[in-house]
């Protein structure tokens, strides 16, 4: 390789984390004046914000964190407010800020990071990567008929790519389109705003029932012209004449503590939060069986005694057999309709109520998602073991993902409403119909004419519909956990099918969840992980 080969990366993608990984790379080679040429593929036409912040999504697509806990500080080196003062005093630090604001705010952090790189050239090429070629121990990107590089490092941070469908959305799809029905995605949320201006009057359906089906409400109602005033709904006259959630379980999300004041009450000591940072550690070494053991050791002690500052009787054994429910089926222990969630969620958040155990288990599991992260990306866990505390992070996620106050005040309005029935929001079972989808549960029915999928898609790259991703693992530079995301070594390389990390080759994001853990988190872009790829590949071309 040449010593201008060397010297060469390509990026592909500029979302958020691509951002992340780029401004690391620039405070590296700034540091260790190394000179490095960086090509940016990536066809999205807001860099640095992706389809997630979009600077043009509506307004009221918010956030699921509240200002207090966004940590977008000002950049080393770079002339930009920290995100919070950036905004100004128009977004209190309890409030939770539109999607949009932070897309601009990115945005503007990427055109000062060109600015302020002194060692690092960029080139931005708005073009669909549709595969990688290894030649000549470097890499090419290839962008349709037009071939790129050589390269010595190639960083792919795709975000959430389309999936093939599963199989019960694959069949809506082909129903849609021989019937006279509408199925929509959530997402963007200003297209399907566009499109629900037509759905007035008609019966509307949504897969899911979790973060992202709070915006979808708000694009069928807020977004049709309607407004909450004085505890409230105002209709517009536009909306659906009824919104229809439904998932596997039928629960809503618990609200994140409406106050900093409040929050602060779930906050870990430091002494704890070692303890914590330690057991993930040992966890991410060991058998599922021992890693239970580890973090149900460490979270049991918190717990307690936060429930012990509301009160209540639990103790520490009653906490103990709660996380190993958890652990063994997340969400098992709540029973309660998904009305009386949305109000005990929204008392317990607001401090009316002591909290249930579930709920300060997944406020402390929020406030542990740093220390949970930097203990175990650089770990290389057993595939069982990865498992288990993914999917026992991804349970919690119904406690510590949850959604402002306001949000869930607003759904029960609407349920009073009548503009939102809950009543088929657990499992129902759906017949296809010749004007679209029969919601059925017990001895009631309802028809909808449109349908929105608002159901996160898989991590596995195996499901992912991009000739760039299949062509990786069919040359077998991509490897996948069981039922996870791609094999990733602690510094982002892919792991390939030889079980080596591949030359060159990385991938950062949720499409390697099971490697990483906590990876939707808007912090994470900005974390340990982009650092320790800008590293990996500042010592690797030095």
């Amino acid at each position: 390789m040449d010593k201008q080969t060397g010297r060469k990366v390509a990026i592909i993608g500029l979302g958020p984390r691509g951002l992340g990984a780029l401004e690391a790379l620039v405070h590296g080679a700034n540091a260790h004046r190394i000179p490095i040429e960086v090509d940016i593929f990536d066809a999205y036409p807001e860099p640095g914000a992706g389809p997630n912040f979009d600077p043009r999504e509506p307004q009221h697509c918010l956030l699921n964190i509240p200002l207090r806990d966004i940590d977008l500080r000002r950049p080393e080196g770079l002339d930009l407010a920290p995100f919070a003062q950036w905004l100004g005093p128009g977004i209190g630090e309890d409030d939770f800020p539109p999607r949009a604001e932070v897309g601009q705010y990115l945005e503007r952090r990427f055109a000062k990071l060109k600015d302020a790189a002194t060692t690092i050239t960029t080139r931005h090429y708005a073009e669909q990567v549709e595969r990688l070629q290894r030649k000549d121990d470097a890499w090419h990107v290839h962008t349709g008929s037009t071939a790129h590089g050589p390269y010595a490092e190639v960083l792919m941070v795709p975000g959430q790519p389309p999936t093939r469908p599963d199989d019960q959305l694959a069949d809506w799809k082909a129903h849609a389109a021989d019937r006279d029905a509408t199925l929509a995605a959530a997402y963007p949320a200003r297209a399907l705003e566009k499109a629900a201006g037509q759905w007035s009057g008609q019966t509307v359906a949504i897969r899911g029932f979790a973060l992202s089906s709070f915006d979808v409400i708000r694009v069928l109602t807020v977004g049709q012209g309607g407004r909450f005033a004085g505890g409230q709904y105002l209709a517009s006259g536009q909306e659906p004449v009824c919104i229809v959630p439904f998932s596997i379980d039928g629960k809503p999300p618990y609200p994140k503590p409406a106050t900093g004041e409040i929050d602060a009450r779930y906050e870990p000591t430091p002494d704890e939060t070692d303890v914590f940072r330690k057991a993930v550690f040992e966890a991410s070494k060991g058998t599922p069986e021992a890693a239970q053991a580890h973090l149900t050791d460490a979270l049991a002690t918190p717990v307690s005694r936060i429930m012990a500052f509301f009160g209540t009787e639990d103790s520490r054994s009653a906490v103990c057999d709660w996380l190993g429910r958890e652990w063994s089926d997340p969400g098992c222990q709540e029973d309660a309709s998904a009305l009386e969630i949305l109000k005990d969620g929204v008392a317990m958040a607001e401090g009316v109520s002591a909290p249930s155990i579930g709920y300060v288990v997944g406020q402390v599991w929020r406030k542990w998602q740093d220390p949970l992260r930097q203990a175990y990306n650089p770990a290389n866990t057993p595939p069982a073991t990865a498992a288990a505390i993914v999917g026992f992070d991804e349970g919690l996620k119904r406690y510590s993902y949850g959604p402002p106050v306001s949000a869930c005040r607003e759904l029960m309005t609407l349920i009073d409403a009548g503009i939102v029935s809950i009543e088929w929001a657990r499992d129902p079972d759906i017949s296809l119909i010749n004007t679209g989808w029969q919601l059925n549960v017990r001895d009631r029915s309802v028809a909808a004419t449109v349908m929105i999928d608002a159901v996160l898609p898989s991590p596995d790259p195996q499901q992912v519909e991009s000739p760039l991703i299949s062509g990786m693992i069919k040359d077998g530079y991509l490897t996948t956990r069981d039922d996870l995301g791609a094999r990733t070594a602690p510094d982002g390389r892919l792991i390939g099918d030889n079980n080596e990390p591949v030359q060159g080759l990385s991938l950062l994001g949720r499409l390697s969840l099971g490697s990483v853990i906590a990876a939707d988190s808007l912090h994470d872009c900005f974390g340990a992980s982009s650092k320790r790829w800008a590293e990996g590949v500042l010592s690797r071309l030095s």
